[in-house]
């Protein structure tokens, strides 16, 4: 309850129960004690299970270390601003959440805020790897002296002078939308038949549109959209630690040549398949 000068009195609950960013209150022992629904929703688990067990085991492994090194600061009542780390969600998918917190050591607790801002940093990697695609192609062109093929201007890519479009993160329909679109490519890892007509039928679009819709949101084209999600369910097959051939990582990533795989692979990771595994 808040008492303002005017005596009126205000219950922040409703406030805690609505509000779209996490809020967590979490013990000094490493366990949550209170969460808003936010916190459920995004990472899929319910709040009892939130609270059965420390936060530690919802962070990412690759996360943990330095994530636990902001703890120890936390503990020495040191506050904690705009710190990025990552968490996995129920069905495994990574969320990335941007965090402030506040420790009260009187009281043993931590007040946190966090902001998901997994599009945000999904979009910088697909506009970065989107633009070493482009650049992979240009190069491509120059060595062998081809001519440009005529783009329509309508879908102009990413990092072009001309036309250049700039990607902001998009609205909630737009992600729900690229959602599906992930979906559908990640239903056909491993296997080479994925095209745009399979895609436009699933989604219910033409080409056309298909083509418009994901340049409005990316500033892409479709194709190399399903090229930046398949390099990157390649590096988590890689991760993963199930695969230990370059072939079965082209397999995953739709490329028959192994060869040409791991060159783009490298071209965008800059480091070869071969020495991962």
């Amino acid at each position: 309850m808040v008492k303002l000068k005017s005596q009126q009195v205000f219950d922040l609950e409703y406030f805690f129960e609505v509000a779209p960013d996490l809020l967590c209150i979490a013990g000094f022992d490493g366990y949550f004690k209170k969460i808003n629904p936010a916190v459920c929703k995004v990472l899929g688990y319910s709040e009892e299970e939130l609270f059965a067990l420390p936060i530690h085991n919802f962070i990412h492994p690759e996360d943990k270390e330095r994530t636990a090194e902001k703890r120890i600061a936390l503990l020495e009542g040191r506050s904690l601003l705009n710190f990025e780390n990552r968490y996995l969600s129920k069905d495994g998918a990574v969320v990335w959440l941007s965090w402030t917190s506040v420790p009260i050591r009187k009281d043993s607790l931590v007040f946190a805020i966090a902001k998901d801002i997994t599009y945000r940093k999904q979009l910088e990697e697909y506009e970065r790897i989107s633009s070493i695609l482009g650049m992979i192609n240009e190069d491509h062109h120059s060595r062998f002296r081809q001519p440009k093929p005529s783009v329509d201007r309508t879908f102009v890519a990413l990092n072009t002078n001309e036309g250049e479009k700039s990607v902001e993160e998009p609205s909630q329909s737009a992600q729900l939308w690229l959602n599906s679109f992930e979906k559908i490519v990640r239903e056909h890892t491993g296997k080479a038949d994925l095209n745009l007509a399979i895609i436009s039928d699933r989604l219910a679009l033409s080409q056309r549109q298909l083509f418009r819709r994901v340049h409005s949101i990316l500033g892409i084209t479709p194709n190399k959209l399903v090229r930046v999600i398949r390099l990157q369910l390649a590096w988590e097959a890689i991760a993963s630690g199930k695969y230990r051939t370059v072939k079965e990582i082209s397999n995953i990533a739709g490329y028959n040549s192994r060869g040409h795989f791991n060159q783009l692979f490298y071209e965008v990771y800059g480091i070869h398949v071969s020495e991962l595994l």
